[in-house]
């Protein structure tokens, strides 16, 4: 009984971080942002470098 309460509780715990992980991209792209990860990517010219996915098309 005790081996499968540490299961849902961890099981509960890694679908909340992935749940918030989801909402903050969903935010972010709902803003205007183009790379999540690039601290300029509000005001991102697509020229800036600062990313390497930052305006540039991967073939």
């Amino acid at each position: 009984m005790l081996v499968a309460l540490e299961n849902i509780v961890i099981i509960a715990v890694v679908a909340v971080i992935i749940a918030l992980a989801a909402l903050y991209i969903y935010k972010a792209k709902k803003s205007g942002k183009k790379c999540i990860g690039c601290p300029d990517s509000g005001s991102c010219s697509h020229n800036c470098g600062c990313c390497s996915g930052c305006g540039e098309k991967t073939e």
